[in-house]
């Protein structure tokens, strides 16, 4: 099994709504904002290669949204998901799965794509698309708080195309092994039934949580996003995810974080779950295969 990252890019967000009740003067040295008070995060998903798959993990924001919408995020950079899938010269033909963690826009965005008819169209043809029902009904009747964030023409269509599948967990709150090496976890604080990865190969352990754990500057209790729907249960599950991390001494990938794609946890001399090696990243894939 090989592991690798996919860039799709780099957007911007309100710096108050991805750090919760921690106030600025604490978050804006960790990222700093602009002067509309927005911050910089990545949109990083993962590539994972077995003897017979190529798994695509999230798809970043894609590019198919009107201008409108796309200024209010300021999508930019130099990456996008194609061209980084290019520079592992592979083609959106070659890929055979891609797991959807959640159908938040910045994650199932680039799933479709749109001709110059506005006609939407799978943006992996040869590949089965995953999500669970659980989600997929959530997402289909959206609350007000998680509406905006939960745009149809990103999904629906692949469940009308027929390359959708509804991965079968049978146990909500506990690991279900889903492929060889791969196990997923449902989590519920940031919104339901969100999909994280535990990806095991013969000597290292990786988890790829999505929005469980956006970035490092997430890595402390408190720091909780406001998008959150259950900011308390997300708190509950940070911590007893901190725990999993420091027992199997595993790598954490983070999908928003500008700066830090992964890094470990170590305790402080104060019992606290912080941030361990940044630099680590390089020794876990190259155990990958």
């Amino acid at each position: 099994m090989k592991v690798s990252f996919v860039h799709a890019g780099l957007f911007k967000l309100d710096g108050g709504a991805m750090f919760g009740v921690v106030p600025k003067r604490m978050w804006n040295k960790l990222n700093p904002s602009d002067a509309n008070n927005m911050c910089t995060w990545s949109m990083r998903c993962l590539l994972i290669e077995t003897e017979d798959r190529k798994i695509l993990v999230d798809t970043g924001m894609g590019d198919k949204q009107d201008a409108k919408f796309r200024s209010h995020f300021e999508p930019h950079g130099d990456y996008d998901l194609i061209s980084s899938l290019l520079d592992y010269s592979l083609k959106v033909e070659e890929i055979t799965d891609v797991f959807l963690t959640h159908l938040h826009f910045d994650h199932v965005g680039g799933a479709l794509s749109k001709t110059e008819k506005g006609e939407l169209y799978p943006t992996f043809p040869n590949a089965r698309y995953h999500t669970n029902q659980l989600h997929y009904d959530w997402a289909m009747n959206p609350n007000p708080r998680e509406r905006a964030s939960f745009l149809k023409e990103n999904f629906v269509e692949l469940n009308s195309l027929g390359v959708l599948d509804y991965i079968n967990i049978q146990h909500e709150t506990e690991a279900f092994n889903w492929l060889p090496g791969l196990d997923i976890q449902l989590y519920y604080g940031h919104t339901h039934a969100m999909m994280g990865l535990h990806i095991y190969t013969s000597n290292k352990h990786m988890k790829y949580v999505a929005d469980l754990m956006p970035s490092s500057f997430h890595v402390g209790l408190p720091y909780v996003m406001s998008y959150d729907i259950d900011p308390l249960k997300s708190i509950e599950e940070k911590k007893a995810f901190h725990q999993r991390v420091l027992d199997e001494k595993a790598l954490i990938m983070f999908e928003h974080d500008p700066v830090n794609p992964a890094a470990t946890l170590q305790v402080n001399q104060k019992g606290r779950t912080v941030l361990g090696d940044v630099q680590a990243i390089e020794t876990f894939l190259a155990a990958s295969v």
